[in-house]
């Protein structure tokens, strides 16, 4: 019988908290607080109140064609990845001899190896869905391009607007969390060689996505705008605070 050291166990807990709760935590805070989600948001609706307003929406539906190729290519690699290691499950010996040459890699059983690589596996089926779950969506997107109705003012088919802000939205939140998946598979891979490692590298990422969605200079360079700060709700102090004087990401 295999035993399970308590540090694995510990890294385990450890990796599906940040995950888990960084998700949540980013959800609430973006709901309060300015955020490239939030900010985002804001700018799709501007761009969808036009699309209402032009007669050709070739060049619309090119954009929306622009962000399936990203989600689809992200896709593609997750099935790449989930091939490959779905291969290594019947080799895990070798990988157990790559290993174990670190100077600073934790010796661990061959079980315990493929427990790791199907916690790998079961990051980028995860990663997958999310991607073609946006992919889906983005396709609803154009769908909802092409039977948008002609308005001349902004004011006009308000309802429609908030339709296809919400959607995009939701293939854009998907695709923000399935780039997450892979920033934590960085983690994950990270506990073959040694658990502290994969404990210091789920802090790191959770770190990174705080400053890049929270702090970042492209967050600053978004709310820069007036009308839209307005609309986030932000006070001047808040504005100013984003400015990038710790480091952004």
């Amino acid at each position: 019988m295999v035993k399970i050291q308590v540090i694995d166990l510990f890294v385990l807990t450890w990796f599906i908290a940040c995950w888990a709760g960084y998700t949540y935590f980013a959800q609430r805070k973006s709901a309060t607080t300015a955020s490239l989600v939030a900010a985002m948001r804001l700018y799709r609706r501007e761009w969808f109140k036009r699309v209402l307003q032009h007669e050709n929406r070739i060049a619309d539906v090119a954009a929306f064609n622009s962000l399936l190729t990203g989600a689809t290519f992200f896709a593609s690699t997750a099935i790449l990845i989930l091939g490959g290691l779905v291969a290594m499950l019947g080799t895990t010996d070798r990988l157990m001899d790559v290993v174990a040459e670190l100077p600073f890699a934790r010796p661990q059983s061959e079980l315990f190896s493929r427990i790791k690589i199907l916690l790998m596996i079961g990051v980028f089926v995860y990663t997958f869905f999310k991607f073609t779950w946006s992919i889906r969506q983005y396709h609803f997107c154009t769908v909802l391009v092409g039977a948008a109705p002609l308005a001349k003012q902004a004011r006009e088919h308000v309802e429609y607007v908030d339709t296809m802000t919400q959607v995009a939205s939701h293939a854009a939140e998907d695709f923000n969390q399935g780039l997450r998946a892979f920033y934590f598979a960085f983690a994950a891979i990270a506990w073959f060689f040694h658990p502290w490692l994969s404990v210091a590298s789920s802090a790191l990422v959770v770190y990174i996505l705080y400053q890049r969605e929270f702090r970042s200079r492209t967050l600053h360079a978004l709310t820069d705008d007036t009308t839209v700060g307005r609309s986030l709700h932000l006070p001047e102090a808040a504005l100013t605070a984003l400015r990038p004087d710790s480091r952004p990401a």
